[in-house]
C-alpha cells in the first residue's frame, strides 16, 4: 500500500470547493471585521490588550491579556456596547464578556546590565584594607577584582 497525494490545487479553488475550509475562511473574516470595529471604539493603550473571539446569541466574547485591562473593559461595558450597537453587526448586542488569557510567549524582562568601574574598584580594594572580618574582606577584593577586570 502505498501513498499517492492529491493532485495540488490553488488556494483560491480551495476555498470555492471545500466546504469546511470556506466556513473557516467566512468565519475569520467576519472576526477580523469585527476587531477593527471593537478596535475604533477602543481607547488606543487596549487595542493590543484585546482580541475578538465571537459575536453569538448578543454576546460578544473578548480575549483579554490580563486581568487590568478586563476590569477596565468591564467598566467601560455600557458605554462600549451603546456606541458598538450603532454598527448593524452589534445590532443584537447585549453584553460583553471578557475572558483573561496571557499571551503564549512571554516577553523576557530587560537586563539591567551594572557598569563597572575602575572608581568602584578602587573604592571596594580600600575597604576592604579597613574591614577585620576576613570573610567580608574577601568578599569586597574578590568584587574589586571583578570590577577591574570588565
Amino acid at each position: 500500500m502505498s501513498f499517492t497525494p492529491l493532485d495540488a490545487r490553488r488556494p483560491g479553488d480551495l476555498l470555492r470547493t471545500h466546504t469546511t475550509l470556506k466556513g473557516l475562511f467566512a468565519g475569520a473574516s467576519t472576526v477580523k471585521r469585527l476587531q477593527a470595529l471593537v478596535e475604533t471604539q477602543l481607547e488606543p493603550a487596549a487595542r493590543e490588550h484585546c482580541r475578538v473571539a465571537s459575536l453569538r446569541d448578543g454576546v460578544l466574547r473578548l480575549v483579554v491579556s490580563d486581568s487590568h485591562w478586563a476590569t477596565r473593559l468591564r467598566y467601560q461595558q455600557k458605554r462600549l456596547i451603546r456606541q458598538l450597537q450603532v454598527y448593524t453587526e452589534f445590532a443584537t448586542l447585549t453584553k460583553i464578556y471578557c475572558k483573561v488569557q496571557p499571551p503564549l510567549v512571554k516577553k523576557s524582562p530587560p537586563l539591567h546590565k551594572m557598569k563597572h568601574s575602575i572608581v568602584a574598584a578602587q573604592s571596594l580594594e580600600e575597604t576592604a584594607e579597613v574591614v577585620s572580618d576576613p570573610a567580608l574582606k574577601a568578599a569586597l577584593e574578590r568584587l574589586a577584582r571583578h570590577h577591574r577586570e570588565s
